[in-house]
């Protein structure tokens, strides 16, 4: 039985959607959202570098052997090749810190909680259970001045200063992943293919759920669960690169929602792409890159976001079991813009805080991690 407790600190730097109040940017996606891509590959990384490890220990014990044994090469038996077996569990803590120019909330965010419990019943064949809580300050939601206008009317009847508010716009997602690993070989090639299904919730503010009212088209729609959704996906990972000191993979994994919810128009698979490279300086210290295109599906986007993203990092290793890591995330979408608040508008005269709803923009995201375990490292699929 392989178990792993993982305690980790994280200083996050986070962009992401959030409001409360009046201020309800709730439309558009951040880069620090999870991805299914990198859910399926931080497993598949794991066998497929097991296999090949196994394979590069195989080709070096049949040299040394037929070196030996003039000619006659005998290769020694190989034990446990590809995903972890057993029961295996990861735990770990985390607190966060805006960054950037944020207006009135500088303080630290709310902690988070997440656990995965795993257990594989061979090499070839492995299922999961995680749960992700994520907390977020957006960049560029209240640090501005913008036009407030008056419902049905084109020019604006004044500014607001985001920055002055004083308000509360943080926001706690909640996720869920159900995950399948099965391993194939096919001939020379082994890869990983995982079923997913995913599930999120929200909290926004201080408010009790992720209800909030946006505008869309000029009108304000309210009642939807804005950051509330449920996909599934299929994802495949292939190895690149394998050397002793450095390995690569490519995971590819369409995704679709369960249904269609809120201002949603479409429901065709949303390609997930995601790169991974890493170099081992020495036996305890590597660096890592991890370039990757995400979907972002929420009930207040009539079509998905693409949104491409950049993961640089490293980690070392303190003691047999003990590590450390830092890494760096960064990305925003392409298809949607501006970012942040773009307008308030007033339904009726004179403007409170009620009937004043925002137009949203798409979102930047920036995130620093620095986390102290127990176990292997591993990164979170932001």
């Amino acid at each position: 039985m392989d178990r792993v407790i993982r305690f980790g600190l994280r200083c996050a730097l986070i962009a992401v959607v959030a409001a409360e109040a009046w201020f309800l940017p709730t439309s558009q996606c951040a880069a620090a959202d999870i991805n299914p891509a990198l859910q399926a590959s931080s497993e598949a990384n794991i066998a497929l570098r097991h296999v090949l490890e196994a394979r590069h220990h195989l080709v070096a014990a049949a040299t040394t052997s037929g070196a030996t044994t003039s000619g006659t090469a005998t290769v020694p038996a190989t034990t446990n090749r590809g995903l972890p077996t057993g029961l295996t569990y990861t735990a770990d803590f985390s607190i966060s810190q805006p960054y950037g120019n944020v207006g009135s909330k500088t303080n630290w965010l709310p902690g988070g909680f997440d656990g995965v419990l795993g257990y594989g019943l061979n090499p070839t064949f492995r299922a999961s259970l995680s749960y992700y809580e994520l907390q977020h300050y957006p960049v560029g939601f209240n640090s501005g001045t913008v036009p407030l206008f008056l419902q049905g009317f084109a020019p604006p009847i004044g500014t607001v200063d985001l920055a002055k508010a004083g308000i509360n716009v943080t926001t706690k997602d909640r996720f869920f992943f159900v995950t399948i690993s099965k391993l194939f070989q096919i001939g020379p090639v082994p890869l990983v293919v995982s079923p997913i299904y995913l599930a999120r919730w929200s909290k926004v503010g201080n408010g009790p759920s992720d209800q909030q009212a946006f505008m869309f088209n000029g009108f304000p729609v309210t009642g939807l669960h804005t950051r509330t959704a449920q996909y599934n996906a299929l994802a495949l990972t292939l190895p690149l690169l394998s050397t002793p000191r450095m390995f690569g993979t490519l995971t590819l994994a369409p995704a679709w929602l369960t249904h269609l919810n809120g201002l949603n128009q479409q429901n065709h698979a949303q390609i997930y792409e995601v790169l991974y490279v890493e170099y081992a300086i020495d036996d305890k210290t590597k660096i890592f890159a991890q370039p990757q295109v995400s979907k972002d599906y929420l009930p207040p986007d009539p079509y998905a976001e693409h949104v491409a993203g950049y993961f640089f990092g490293a980690n070392r290793k303190i003691t047999k079991d003990t590590f450390v890591q830092v890494s760096i995330n960064t990305g925003s979408p392409t298809n949607y813009a501006p970012y942040g608040v773009d307008s308030l508008t007033c339904q009726a005269l004179p403007c409170s805080q009620n009937p004043v709803v925002p137009h949203v923009g798409a979102l930047k995201a920036t995130q620093l991690q620095i986390q102290f375990g127990v176990g292997s490292p591993s990164i979170l699929p932001f």
